[in-house]
Formats: C-alpha cells, structure tokens, sequence
C-alpha cells in the first residue's frame, strides 16, 4: 500500500500546478474536487441525496445545475456542511478504491479543504502550499471570470494558512516556480527515500 500524501492549499495557491509536477515525476495524483464533481454526475445515489436535499433544480436534464448548487451553498455555510456530508464520505470511499490500485511508493491526494473535512487524518504526511492572498487573488481572478467579493468570499470559507501551518509536515510558500519546483523535487527524493528505507 502506497504512502498516502495530502496536497493543500487556499483558492489560488497553486496547489494543483504542484499536483501536475508531482505528476510528471510519476507520482499518481488523485484531485478529490475533479473526482467530487465527476462523482456527482454518475453516482445514482448521491444525485438522489443532492436532490433531496436541494430541490430538483439541482440538476437539469440530469446534469448537476453547478450555478445553482454554487448560489445555495457559498451563502450558507449550513448548506454548504449538509453538501459536504454529502459527498465526502463518497470522495472518500473512490479514493480507497483508487490506492488500492496505485503502485507507487506514495500517491498525491489534492484537496481544497483537507483538513477543513478531516481528510489530513487518513493520510501519512501533508503538503501545504501558500501564498499571500494579495497573490493568491490576483491569480484566480486571472484564471477565473469572478469578482473580487466572490473569490474573498470563498476564500473566508477555508481555513487560514496562519492555522493550517502548524499541522502540515511540509510547506511550500509558492512565490517564484523555479523555487517551488525545486522544493517540489526535495520532498519528492525525501518520500522516495522513506519509502526505500521502509522496504528494506
């Protein structure tokens, strides 16, 4: 069974550009809100208790009414715990599934709000990568079409970097990527070397 590695951080941070490297070293790397969103299309019963618990409007023509799921929850954050509890323990059941499968000395699960969910309990070690919000806004409203009050608004909804800090076994601030590339590779020659010195 592959060592189990937590990847992190705040909206903007850059933790899934570090996902990809990891990916290119040849780590599998398993994107828990890719899967969260794949999930809630094909999952009978999770469409079923997403109904249930929002309205038909969830979905349209059987496909999840994203904008919709998005206006009830990031205003609610009773909502937002009740779509959690939803769909967590299902993310969290795929992912045992997809290890099971992984032959790797260490596989990557990225995920938005890990310790927020409790996920950063089932793994071995987690990856923080922050940066300051000020960078951090900039670049999602670079990438994304929102507004300035929407990214603030999810970001309010994740924990802080200065409380997350503490119980992560690596940190990345993630400024220059030629920087964090190589920090990248150091964790990455680490995980590989505890893996060797466990298998002998």
């Amino acid at each position: 069974m592959p060592k189990i590695i937590g990847l992190t951080g705040g909206i903007g941070s850059g933790k899934s550009k570090v996902a990809l490297r990891f990916s290119a070293l040849g780590i599998p790397c398993y994107i828990a809100d890719d899967r969260a969103k794949d999930l809630m299309k094909t999952s009978a019963d999770l469409k079923e208790a997403v109904c249930k618990l929002f309205g038909p409007e969830s979905y349209s023509g059987g496909v999840l009414n994203r904008p919709y799921i998005a206006r009830v929850v990031f205003k609610d954050a009773i909502a937002l715990a009740q779509l959690n509890a939803l769909v967590h323990p299902v993310v969290v059941q795929d992912f045992q599934n997809w290890v099971a499968k992984q032959d790797a000395p260490y596989v990557i699960k990225e995920a938005a709000i890990l310790f927020e969910n409790g996920g950063s309990k089932l793994c071995d070690s987690v990856l923080l990568i922050t940066a300051p919000e000020a960078v951090r806004l900039d670049r999602v409203l670079a990438r994304d079409k929102s507004s300035v009050e929407a990214i603030q608004d999810r970001m309010s909804k994740q924990w802080s970097d200065e409380r997350k800090i503490p119980l992560a076994d690596y940190h990345i601030e993630n400024l220059e990527w030629e920087d964090t590339l190589l920090k990248i590779d150091a964790i990455h020659q680490e995980l590989i070397q505890n893996a060797r010195a466990k298998g002998n």
